[in-house]
């Protein structure tokens, strides 16, 4: 079984590492968002990208998700102690990256090709695609005006009231390549864990993908567990646009693209709202705080897969 998976963020990265434990690098392709993508002191950053990366790599922070394991911070107290910015925390191990992806990209190398051979260097053998070479920056519109993403996620830490998100040029953007084929290759595409508004949608906005998608058998995972994200903004987003942040909201959010969408334990109370959309709903545990969690979850759900979906819905 092929398998596309869209991703940004922790959640994403934690259930794309699962995915990876079962399936070889040529069964598995994993398409992230690039919309929190930013420049920060004159070097290009892509966090969704990095997370990813890093997660399938085993170098990824094991406490906060994000960033590298056994970091050191010389460089951050060092500007700090020069006055400079120091909000949007790099460490030292993972500064490397940035100033190399930043020197290629300037040299006119496209970002893919950037992301591709930092894997090889890594060791990711599964193939992971930025879903989009072109810039795609999320806004988000709050009750103090419009803000870069990055400004609101982390230097406002998400305090703004939220009341909209624009995806500037993604109009204009076309797909990374290789990512159009993945999914038309894949026996189903998979919605990971991740942030509906703006680790997702980023990806569906651009041309092409979601009508691309929507023709594959599509299966997610909820974000939202017991009314709350695991991880991240997500619910905080949906009460202040004023949706109830339920496992069926979140999956009311893909209307028309899924056919399956997998809640927790906790949410069976929101089946039948689900199932009122026209989905099929898997109950189970999706939390995954250790890598053997992620594991099972991915067992569980390409088991799923196997079994139902592809067959039916192929």
């Amino acid at each position: 079984m092929k398998i596309a998976a869209l991703a940004g963020g922790v959640g994403g990265a934690k259930l794309v590492q699962g995915l990876a434990d079962h399936l070889g690098p040529d069964r598995l392709t994993v398409i992230v968002n690039v919309g929190d993508d930013f420049d920060h002191l004159g070097l290009r950053i892509c966090p969704d990208l990095d997370t990813v990366m890093y997660t399938l790599a085993g170098l990824a922070n094991p406490v906060t998700g994000w960033g590298r394991a056994d970091e050191t911070w010389a460089f951050l107290e060092t500007l700090e102690a020069l006055g400079g910015p120091t909000w949007f925390r790099l460490g030292d191990r993972d500064l490397a990256l940035h100033v190399e992806r930043t020197r290629r990209l300037r040299e006119g190398a496209r970002l893919s090709q950037v992301v591709e051979q930092a894997c090889l260097r890594l060791g990711v053998q599964h193939r992971i695609l930025p879903a989009s070479d072109d810039p795609i920056p999320t806004l988000v519109e709050t009750a103090e005006g419009w803000l870069n993403f990055q400004e609101y996620f982390v230097a406002r830490r998400c305090e703004p009231e939220v009341r909209g998100f624009r995806f500037s040029g993604a109009e204009q953007a076309t797909p990374a390549p290789g990512v159009l084929e993945a999914i038309e290759a894949a026996d189903s595409v998979v919605l990971c864990p991740s942030n509906p508004w703006v680790s997702l949608d980023p990806i569906l906005a651009i041309p092409g993908l979601r009508d691309a998608i929507r023709a594959r058998p599509v299966v997610g995972v909820s974000p939202i567990v017991g009314g709350e994200a695991v991880k991240g903004p997500a619910a905080k987003m949906f009460r202040e646009l004023g949706i109830r942040p339920t496992a069926a909201a979140a999956a009311a959010h893909y209307a028309g693209l899924l056919q399956l969408w997998i809640i927790d334990d906790q949410d069976d109370r929101h089946r039948k709202d689900i199932e009122s959309l026209g989905l099929r709903v898997w109950v189970t545990n999706t939390l995954m705080p250790t890598y053997d969690d992620r594991r099972r979850l991915a067992a569980e759900l390409l088991a799923w897969l196997e079994r139902e979906m592809v067959m039916d819905l192929k």
